[in-house]
């Protein structure tokens, strides 16, 4: 049993030996003497870090946490200096300090699996894990001296946060000491009620454990296996469990006498079983298998329950002294770090992967590099304004964020504030981040939700409900605006006489509306409209019509992107009268010097050479090969502003596309700006999704692709 008046330990008693000390932790210890800083927690600390095998660096760093938030101008002057690795320590421990104050605005009756969720999330090394139980645990022993409020919120934090925290890593021997003084000062009587039972049976209890271990070690001895035999001491809150969890009476628990058997090895686990189990008859139904089996925390031993002397109760746990070490000090007892160096699926994956990177056996480069590649987070945990823990896909905004909150105040949101500072619908906030949604009295959701080149909603459960609400919208408005972004599309792309009736069947639909309405909802984007443009290739089935289409021309042009069928392969090259580009209907045309040139299938200059000589006129097609960029002409006009260009022109960047040319005119009686851009881009669809992009821009009025003549 552990009592709550455990001594602390002296920082004074550090301090003695900081010379023998490595400098980064005398270093600590000397600031700590200069400034006064010699509470006994300290001390307790750095006791309880070196019993769990913490490197230097680790506490150190739990000194220098304590110097900045006792002494902060201190802090300020020595933080530049002291390692990089040692600041993310400190600066670790003050994120966990903002989870404290959350926890302390929530009502007791609140459950807090969330805010351990968001503590995971915000730990950026796994080690502050360690320095948070083992300071909890030091102001757990000293919080007798402390007035009742204070000692009741840190107890409570005990019992929702650090101790769970403690089981989760499987470290037990500081988990059983967090449950205990939890539960001592939040249930006083019912301690006192169950110690006070442990007490008045102890002699005969100890007489009675005594007894056992001799008639044990006799039998295991006789059987040639080693073990060393020891009572094992019962914790106050494990028993006010069963008795909770069974319904049962102090007097009615089995296990009240127990006894704990180490070995050398499994197979000697099994073997001291069948030595327990022929000594004294087992009770049905009370056998465990964790070493098979572990626990989720990694826990592993053999638990049973036997008829011991006298007919009393025996629990028996049975396990080699590794697993013994592993489960008293959980990822602790394999922490290799040298010095210098729920339900729910993704936080029970973050427990996982800190148990593993803490067991793995390598150098401080390996780990680093491990710490670097495992910290990408699938989840981010974001804060309501009250506090509220909720847990959004990496990657997803604001928006989304007011539409997992509830689906009114998606529908009705015009604005967000991050931490207090207003931010765009598209931002993405980080965990920790409080967010609050900024509503009108009116839902009305913009289309532009619904485009992913603009970057509102990152979640399909947000956008599902965008087009939820369009779709109980009238049936007209849908079709009109459905046909207005078909419209903008083409023009945009300078192809307004595409045959769209051909479009529907393309994206398996029945009627014209059909597909108008499913742009509308964004159930189908603009850029898979471009990409079935630019895949219409054969003239029979071609969307294009005979209006020459604009320049678009290949600046690196791979020969295999174009298939001629029943010639083999011979030289090609585009025809400079029509520029035809992946997607349009082509034909070839052998000439007597070039191979073939390829021309767009409805070509005027194509049609005089097949009147002339038909026989060289042959069938040919984009291959599969086209891997090549082409150059394009846009044009964008809007309203002069500073900054202006120096956006379009990050915009394309951003996009990984080439510029060729540009040329702007100002006009400066109106403001207006005309730019024109010569671009080397992909295809249609990644042409349109640009073109989404710098229409969003600022004082940009349009955006498209320039068109013939």
């Amino acid at each position: 049993m552990v009592h709550a008046t455990t001594t602390p330990g002296h920082l004074a008693a550090w301090q003695s030996r900081a010379g023998s000390l490595p400098p980064v932790l005398s270093d600590a210890l000397e600031v700590c003497a200069q400034n006064g800083v010699n509470e006994l927690e300290c001390g307790d600390v750095l006791d309880l870090l070196a019993m769990l095998g913490c490197d230097t660096h680790t506490q150190a760093a739990a000194l220098w946490f304590e110097i900045g938030r006792t002494h902060p101008l201190v802090w300020e002057q020595r933080a530049a200096s002291l390692p990089e690795e040692l600041q993310r320590l400190v600066a670790g421990q003050a994120a966990a300090e903002r989870v404290w104050t959350l926890h302390a605005q929530r009502p007791p009756q609140d459950g807090s699996e969330g805010l351990r969720r968001l503590l995971l999330a915000i730990i950026r090394d796994v080690r502050v894990v360690f320095i948070l139980l083992s300071r909890q645990l030091a102001r757990m022993r000293a919080a007798a001296s402390l007035p009742e409020a204070e000692r009741q919120e840190l107890a409570r934090l005990t019992r929702d946060i650090h101790a769970p925290l403690a089981n989760r890593l499987g470290i037990w021997q500081l988990k059983w000491e967090l449950e205990d003084l939890a539960f001592r000062y939040l249930q006083p009587d019912t301690y006192k009620r169950i110690a006070k039972l442990l007490d008045e049976r102890r002699s005969d209890r100890e007489h009675f454990i005594r007894e056992t271990l001799a008639e044990l070690g006799e039998a295991l001895r006789a059987a040639g296996v080693t073990a060393d035999l020891a009572g094992r001491p019962k914790h106050i809150y494990s028993i006010w469990k069963k008795m909770q969890r069974k319904a049962a009476e102090f007097s009615d628990l089995y296990d009240i006498r127990a006894v704990r058997v180490l070995v050398g090895s499994v197979a000697d686990c099994y073997a001291a079983l069948g030595i327990v189990h022929a000594l004294w008859p087992h009770l049905p139904g009370e056998f465990d298998d964790y070493v098979a089996r572990p626990k989720s925390n990694g826990y592993r031993s053999l638990h049973t329950a036997v008829i011991g002397p006298h007919g009393k109760t025996l629990e028996v746990q049975i396990r080699t002294h590794d697993m013994h070490r592993a489960n008293e000090l959980g990822v602790a007892a394999h922490w290799r770090y040298k010095e210098g160096g729920s339900g729910d699926a993704d936080f029970e994956a973050k427990i996982a992967w800190m148990r593993k990177l803490l067991e793995q056996r390598g150098d401080e480069g390996e780990l680093a590099a491990e710490l670097q590649t495992e910290l990408h987070e699938d989840r981010v945990y974001v804060l309501t304004p009250r506090g509220e823990v909720v847990d959004l896909p990496h990657g997803a905004t604001v928006l989304d964020f007011a539409y997992h909150v509830h689906t009114e105040v998606g529908h009705r949101c015009r604005g967000a504030k991050v931490n207090g500072r207003i931010v765009p619908l598209t931002h993405q906030p980080h965990s920790g981040d409080r967010v609050e949604i900024l509503t009108t009295k009116v839902a009305e959701p913009r289309r532009d939700w619904l485009s992913p080149h603009h970057g509102y909603l990152h979640t399909s459960r947000a956008r599902d409900k965008v087009r939820a609400w369009f779709r109980r919208s009238a049936h007209e408005a849908n079709l009109a605006a459905g046909r207005a972004l078909l419209e903008r599309e083409l023009k945009r792309l300078a192809l307004p006489e595409v045959d769209s009736s051909k479009l529907p069947a393309l994206f398996h639909l029945q009627t014209q509306d059909e597909l108008l309405v499913a742009l509308a909802l964004g159930e189908i984007s603009l850029g898979q409209v471009a990409r079935v443009l630019q895949e219409s290739q054969q003239p029979s089935d071609s969307l294009l019509s005979s209006v020459p289409l604009p320049a678009m021309r290949p600046t690196v042009f791979d020969h295999s992107a174009i298939t001629i069928e029943g010639v083999g392969n011979l030289l090609t090259v585009l025809a400079q009268c029509c520029q035809p580009l992946p997607g349009d209907p082509v034909r070839g045309f052998i000439t007597r010097t070039k191979g073939v040139s390829v021309h767009r299938a409805n070509c005027a200059s194509l049609a005089r050479l097949a009147r002339r000589d038909p026989e060289r006129v042959i069938e040919v097609s984009w291959g599969q090969a086209g891997a090549q960029a082409y150059e394009v002409t846009i044009q964008l006009n809007g309203y002069d502003r500073k900054g202006l260009q120096k956006d379009v022109v990050g915009v394309i960047s951003n996009a990984s596309i080439n510029i060729i040319a540009s040329n702007s005119r100002l006009f400066p009686r109106t403001g207006e700006v005309e730019m024109r851009y010569t671009l080397r881009v992909r295809d249609f669809e990644q042409l349109s999704a640009l073109l989404d992009r710098l229409a969003a821009l600022p004082n940009v009025v349009e955006a498209r692709r320039v068109g013939a003549g």
